[in-house]
């Protein structure tokens, strides 16, 4: 068909852009003429593809159609006008013109809302539906008869961009499309619109928009909504006319709280509260209100209300001073018609506009990647000086942190004051838990409490997950460029390494660790972790596939790897810091959002990284960290219907638990770290000086709190003896005390259960006949402390042989000389696959064993040798799915396949 296209704006362009691939001829474009020397992109689409465009300023005189206009029209000889969207009007001799006549694009379900507001007062009027009709002109302008509909539910916070971006505009270009696909084939309906239900609204203007306060709080939520962002709801506050942007509707179930703000009008004062300025109906329900801009366009958070209007100015030095002329030189290549950028230079009263906006920030980050300015900063700061005393507290890392509010625990201890978190962490703040809910962390060295801790409930993991789901789907972060989302990583890194002596200390009192051994593998491999995976950022692709073509077609087939969501992380309590690193990190880089439950024995860490990740600039939502109980917390969130992975470190039977669980709630997908028993294998051609070393760190790293401890020694008869001894004199040569002593090399276990654990665990081995060669016991002494122990003469059969002590206790069997396949068999009749182990000289046996013994990962000549860059993960009842390395991002992605037709 030879069509006109009569309209306007990017939608016009993709418009204008479908109905040339579906085949049809262009004829010409009749657009606005341009503003500001800028040309509307549907003409400047046009123009590139050498279609004639025609620019009229109107089509009508004093209501009659301009002859030459008019003239100039006929001669296209379109046999259709297509209008996605007008604001001029077009007379009906051009209307009625073509033998197929007009379609117009119109953002209501016709005829609910007519008129050219259409789409605000759908949410103004509160309706579960929206939507967009296709109908046939008429001289009503939107009375004519329907040709296609299509709607949409109606989000709670909705407003006309988000309705817009998700439904209208994408859906909009396809049904417009498809109703000239209906023309074509002489199959489009003429329904006549009824006048039932059909509404007249004013046009939204900004002295229509003013707010009338006597209405409940969802119809002030509506109003508000409805008007946001053009016009802008508005009323008087302290004399002055303050703009309302950004309303959501508040859990009525909670107290707000926050300073008094009285509006005149209005039923009781409104709130300035943390969140933003909470406003009450006349039911008294709440609504929050996120930003407020006043008349002289300055646009701030609605908490920052009562703040002095203007905060102390900062004191560039030259590296600013260049940097604020750089500036100034960019602001005047975008503001033309500006003759000189001075200190009180607006922005938008200079004539900016929102593509002006996107240009701004972008020339930013080219000359200062530290900036981490977003879109609405720019809005917050709209003069020159604004601006860049807004870069500049940037670039100096203190925008933002008075915005965080943190209740320190406070203790001296290890030659330091150390500063604690102990709330939840939830979208972006640390809150306390439903119905103030507390417990006690306990110090291992002398069994005394550290602090209290607030208990999360189910309600807070719901409130969790909801902030986590709103980052990801609204969020600042779903919409993070990858290598911004790298260099936001990146930056936690280097805040971590700044607080590493703190962030060791304290997980040496909460678990146990000594401190030196904290430092370098609990606190210095967790930031290897975030620096490896921030590197993997922008760095994740897909494929494209050569599929079988069906000719005369051609397809372009290729893979997206894409992030799934909300993910829920759930870690032990051995390495409190270093197993939120492994599955945090990349889950993150990958591009989900984070609902994470440290151990209930050892979350300060957790809370003191989540203060971290927003000192760093995390988008509120992104991270959330909540203590409390296994049975409550990670059973909410294995239930949660909005969770959409979870990834598990922890024992075998909650794990099968937390997959059975997943399955039924939604079939999230699942990963999981789990029990081990790993076989050490030591041949008599080992190094056994390296042997007995690396025998007692498989053992005794870490109190033998170590996921991948070796939990069978099988060595071989020629050196057992020899190597028994060995180990037991080293034992002996351990000191075991304070973690936070230098010299010491075996700290308390993590907790008073576990130490119960282990007694009756050593005490079962001994009844059934294995010989008790040094350890066993509990120190008398305060604290958690266990002796390292070790057990020979292990029989396959016996308890000790077969369960997971997770402590120090080495259990050596014997096997006869030269037995390999023997050994192996013995090694490999365990449901666990964790990790393994084998000591040799011979290349060839040591390929052979490491092939056969079925674990996830084998050490050779070495143990406990893991790095972030490594894949790491269980066989069997050891779980599956991998920490760590370039496979880690696999469980944090899914993969779509795009099918294109040519």
């Amino acid at each position: 068909m030879k069509i006109a296209v009569i309209g306007q704006s990017i939608f016009g362009q993709e418009v204008y852009s479908e109905l040339r691939k579906e085949g049809h001829t262009i004829v010409a474009v009749f657009t606005i003429p341009d503003k500001d020397g800028k040309a509307d992109p549907l003409a400047t689409a046009a123009e590139k593809d050498g279609i004639p465009v025609f620019k009229f300023p109107r089509w009508r005189l004093k209501g009659k159609a301009i002859p030459g206009v008019l003239d100039q029209y006929r001669t296209v000889g379109a046999e259709l006008n297509v209008l996605p969207f007008c604001s001029q009007f077009i007379p009906m001799e051009v209307i009625d013109c073509p033998k197929h006549g007009s379609i117009i694009y119109h953002p209501s379900l016709l005829p609910r809302h007519r008129g050219a507001s259409a789409i605000h007062w759908t949410l103004i009027h509160g309706d579960k539906k929206a939507g967009f009709t296709v109908f046939w002109a008429d001289d009503g302008l939107d009375t004519g008869p329907i040709l296609l509909q299509r709607e949409c539910d109606v989000e709670p916070d909705d407003t006309v961009n988000t309705i817009y971006n998700r439904f209208l505009f994408p859906e909009g270009v396809k049904g417009t499309v498809e109703a000239v696909r209906l023309i074509a084939a002489g199959k489009a309906p003429r329904i006549t619109q009824p006048e039932e239900g059909a509404t007249y609204e004013a046009i939204q203007k900004k002295e229509n928009a003013k707010i009338d306060w006597n209405q409940t709080a969802e119809a002030l939520h509506n109003w508000i909504r409805g008007n946001d962002k053009v016009p802008g709801a508005w009323a008087e506050v302290d004399g002055q006319k303050v703009t309302f942007y950004g309303s959501t509707l508040v859990d009525n179930g909670t107290t707000a709280s926050g300073q008094p703000l009285e509006i005149p009008g209005a039923s009781q004062p409104g709130l300035v509260s943390k969140g933003g300025l909470v406003l009450f109906g006349n039911d008294g329900k709440t609504l929050l209100v996120k930003n407020l801009q006043f008349e002289n366009g300055k646009m701030i958070p609605a908490a920052q209300y009562f703040r002095s209007a203007e905060s102390a100015a900062v004191e560039l030095n030259e590296e600013e001073k260049a940097f604020a002329e750089e500036m100034r030189v960019v602001w005047k290549s975008i503001l033309t018609n500006v003759e000189e950028i001075v200190d009180s230079t607006d922005f938008f009263k200079s004539g900016a506009a929102s593509m002006d906006v996107v240009r701004l920030v972008e020339e930013v980050k080219l000359r200062a990647n530290e900036v981490q300015l977003q879109n609405e900063d720019v809005y917050m700061a709209t003069s020159f000086q604004e601006f860049i005393q807004m870069c500049v507290r940037k670039l100096r890392g203190e925008d933002g942190e008075e915005e965080l509010e943190v209740d320190y625990v406070e203790r001296n201890v290890n030659n330091m004051t150390i500063r604690m978190p102990h709330q939840l962490f939830i979208n972006g703040e640390f809150v306390d838990a439903e119905g103030d809910k507390t417990y006690k962390t306990i110090n291992p060295t002398d069994g005394q409490p550290i602090c209290d801790v607030s208990l999360a409930q189910v309600a807070d993991v719901d409130r969790a997950v909801a902030a986590a789901k709103e980052a990801f789907e609204e969020g600042e972060w779903g919409k993070m460029n990858p290598r911004d989302r790298g260099r936001l990583i990146y930056r936690l890194a280097d805040l971590m390494e700044q607080h590493q002596e703190e962030l060791a200390t304290i997980e040496a009192i909460d678990s146990g660790a000594v401190y030196t051994l904290a430092l370098k593998t609990h606190v210095g491999m967790s930031i290897q972790t975030f620096r490896y995976f921030a590197g993997w950022c922008d760095k994740i692709q897909g494929t494209t596939i050569p599929i079988n073509q069906a000719r005369p077609n051609r397809n372009l087939t290729f893979t997206r790897r894409e992030p799934i969501g909300v993910c829920a992380i759930v870690i032990p309590w051995n390495y409190p810091l270093m197993m939120l690193a492994w599955k945090t990190a990349a889950c993150l880089a990958a591009g989900n959002t984070v609902v994470l439950k440290p151990a209930q024995v050892t979350p300060l860490t957790a809370v003191k990284f989540a203060e971290l990740t927003a000192r760093a600039g995390f988008p509120k939502g992104v991270v959330n960290i909540l203590p409390g109980a296994g049975s409550l917390v990670g059973q909410r969130l294995s239930d949660h219907p909005d969770v959409r992975k979870l990834g598990f470190t922890g024992s075998t039977e909650i794990g099968k638990h937390i997959m059975k669980s997943c399955a039924v709630s939604n079939v999230k997908k699942v990963s999981l770290e789990l029990g081990g028993k790993s076989p050490l294998i030591i041949f008599s051609d080992c190094d056994m000086d390296k042997a007995v070393r690396m025998g007692m760190s498989s053992v005794f790293f870490n109190k033998g709190e170590n996921c991948i401890a070796a939990g069978r020694l099988f060595v071989e008869e020629p050196i057992h003896e020899q190597f028994v001894q060995r180990v037991v004199e080293e034992v002996k040569k351990m000191k075991i005390g304070d973690p936070l002593d230098r010299s010491t090399d075996h700290g308390p276990q993590n907790h008073k259960a576990h130490l119960d654990k282990l007694v009756e665990y050593c005490q079962t081995g001994v009844k059934e006949g294995a010989r008790l060669v040094c350890g066993g016991k509990h120190i008398a002494r305060p604290g958690f402390f266990f002796e390292p122990t070790v057990f020979t003469d292990v029989t396959d059969s016996m308890f000790i042989a077969k369960e997971e002590s997770f402590g120090p206790v080495m259990i050596i069997s014997k096997f006869k000389a030269g037995d390999v396949d023997e050994v192996l068999k013995r090694a490999n009749a365990t449901e666990f696959g964790l990790a393994s182990g084998v000591f040799t000289r011979d290349i060839s046996k040591a390929l052979y064993v490491s092939e056969k013994l079925q674990a996830g990962t084998v050490f050779v000549n070495t143990y406990n040798k893991t790095d972030v860059a490594s894949p790491f993960g269980g066989f069997k009842q050891s779980g599956f799915g991998k920490d760590l390395g370039q496979e880690a991002l696999n469980e944090y992605l899914k993969t779509k396949a795009v099918t294109i037709e040519y």
